[in-house]
């Protein structure tokens, strides 16, 4: 039985007493007749007692059902904790408990502190739409304001609401609205209509109404706390996974170890370097994963937390199990907790052995081509191919090689060689010039190649009379038997300059009768003589000092080659 029911029921007992009351009425007038007054006094009293005790019943039976309602309101509304499957429990138990046509639950946002429409229901426990959700703003203001329950059987006629134009032009009449608070605070309103019946709403609904405003108040409250840690976890697991992915993909290794050494966290990366697995990892002392150094690393480990501060690019060679010789970079900081207190310590590690092979190789390279040229040249644009262009060949070799590889060991003979070659090198790439290649005791250089060089002529024997004062040195510092001799050739001509090979292995070269012409001219060089062609002689002849000599008979060539010795460049 809902509350309707036993209001209706009470109705009733008051209709019938009330029939009881005429009946008697009646026998009154026989006992008068009779003259039976006392019995007629008795039956008056006993009539008043029943009428008066019909509608206590009435009243405690309504009050019974309220609070039967109200309790098992609690456990519904507490049943959930989904802000808005809440929301529509409290709306559709308003409407049930006070037979309204309409309800609406209002809650204040935490910004603007404007009370917002969360849910509005009919008494089909349909939600509204906008057109439908036109409601008394004068009421719930009052409410907001004051914030005590207002209740009018007809708002039309109320002279606090009459003259509002919603009120007027909506028709609303029986208006219910009471205030949603939380330890005295007031979070919303709930409010309840009918437009077309009045008088609906009494102050038993409003105690009712605020009864369960109370609880209900406290299940919404209860429900956007969750409702707002479930966001707050949501955004928390996305950073989360946000922040896995980052440490994931960082490409430097990185290890966080606790107060005594023990390995917490490493990332992908951290394995890659060190050739181990998470599970090799993780729970063990980095003095066991990186047992070559551990000497150092426990130092530097040390003085991070004694001092607090960091330690950067701390490399180290050593020899890892799983992956050889390598070369690492540790930069070491204090791995610090929420309240900014030490617990360990983070390592990024950086796997430097590919750069270091990188860098031999380079240095490598520098050796045989100008710095100046490396840093003009562009390996992503290089291919194999070849391009004629004029340049300039010098070729150098050192004279008496043969006989005296007889008289030393081989290992002297090494070093004495290394001597002059590295001599007539140095000299080739201090006029940024391109050392083409080593063959057996001579050198050979290229100018005006890879790069343009207006003066490559004038470089070529500005390298030529280095050659000679270098080897001059160098016979300050050997003995006399590790004299030497060398003899130069320079020619200027056309030729294909170009990477010669295939994609595995090439080399940067010039082909062509010009460079044969030089390599023909150097062989044709008296001991510690500088030979320059006619063709390049003229290119050079304001800037250099020469003397005649006899035209060379060079093998291959049909007619003998005119030189000049090359004696000094302006």
């Amino acid at each position: 039985m809902d509350m309707k029911s036993v209001v209706v029921l009470a109705r009733e007992m008051d209709q019938q007493t009330a029939q009881i009351g005429r009946a008697l009425d009646q026998m009154r007038g026989v006992l008068m007749r009779n003259g039976m007054s006392d019995s007629l006094q008795s039956l008056s009293q006993l009539i008043a007692n029943l009428t008066q005790l019909s509608r206590k019943v009435g009243r405690f039976e309504v009050e019974l059902h309220n609070l039967k309602s109200l309790a098992d309101i609690g456990q519904v509304v507490n049943s959930s904790l989904e802000l808005d499957e809440v929301l529509c429990i409290v709306m559709d138990t308003i409407i049930s408990l006070t037979g309204a046509e309409r309800g609406f639950l209002m809650l204040r946002e935490s910004s603007s502190h404007a009370m917002i429409t969360r849910v509005a229901r009919n008494w089909e426990q349909e939600s509204l739409n906008e057109t439908e959700s036109v409601i008394s703003r004068t009421v719930v203001q009052r409410v907001v304001n004051e914030g005590q329950p207002v209740v009018t059987t007809n708002a039309q006629e109320d002279p606090r609401f009459g003259g509002q134009e919603s009120i007027i032009a909506h028709h609303l009449r029986s208006i219910l609205c009471v205030p949603l608070k939380v330890r005295e605070t007031l979070t919303g309103v709930i409010y309840a209509d009918n437009r077309i019946r009045t008088g609906i709403f009494t102050d038993a609904e409003r105690d009712l109404l605020m009864a369960f405003a109370n609880q209900a108040a406290v299940a919404i409250e209860n429900a956007r706390l969750f409702d707002s840690v479930k966001r707050t976890l949501t955004e928390v697991t996305e950073l989360k996974n946000l922040m896995d992915n980052v440490f994931a993909s960082i490409a430097s290794g990185v290890i966080t170890a606790d107060m005594q050494d023990k390995v917490l966290l490493c990332n992908r990366s951290a394995q890659r370097i060190l050739g181990r697995t998470e599970d090799q990892i993780r729970g063990n002392p980095l003095n066991q994963l990186l047992s070559p150094i551990s000497s150092a690393l426990n130092q530097q480990m040390l003085s991070v937390r004694e001092t607090d501060s960091n330690i950067v690019g701390q490399e180290f060679d050593l020899t890892l199990p799983e992956r050889g010789e390598v070369c690492l970079s540790f930069n070491l900081s204090p791995l610090k907790d929420g309240m900014h207190a030490t617990q360990g310590v983070a390592i990024v590690l950086d796997d430097l052995t590919e750069k270091k092979q990188l860098e031999a190789r380079n240095r490598l390279f520098g050796r045989m081509v100008s710095p100046k040229v490396i840093e003009q040249i562009d390996p992503d644009h290089l291919q194999l191919g070849g391009k004629r262009s004029q340049i300039t060949t010098l070729f150098a070799d050192v004279r008496g090689f043969t006989s005296f590889s007889e008289r030393v060991t081989p290992e002297q003979l090494v070093a004495i060689l290394n001597r002059y070659l590295a001599a007539a090198a140095d000299a080739i790439l201090m006029q940024d010039g391109t050392l083409d290649k080593f063959m057996g005791d001579a050198v050979m250089g290229l100018f005006n190649a890879p790069l343009p060089q207006p003066d490559h002529v004038l470089r070529a024997a500005r390298a030529a009379i280095g050659i000679r004062d270098a080897i001059r040195g160098l016979h300050e510092q050997l003995p006399q038997e590790f004299h030497l001799a060398f003899g130069v050739g320079i020619h200027y001509g056309d030729a294909v300059l170009g990477l010669i090979g295939t994609e595995k292995k090439f080399e940067y070269t010039a082909i062509g009768d010009s460079v044969n012409t030089a390599k023909r001219i150097q062989e044709n060089a008296p001991a510690n003589v500088i030979l320059i062609s006619a063709d390049a002689y003229a290119q050079v002849a304001d800037w250099v000092t020469v003397r005649a000599v006899d035209p060379v008979i060079a093998k291959g060539k049909a007619q003998p080659l005119q030189v000049y010795e090359l004696l000094a460049v302006r």
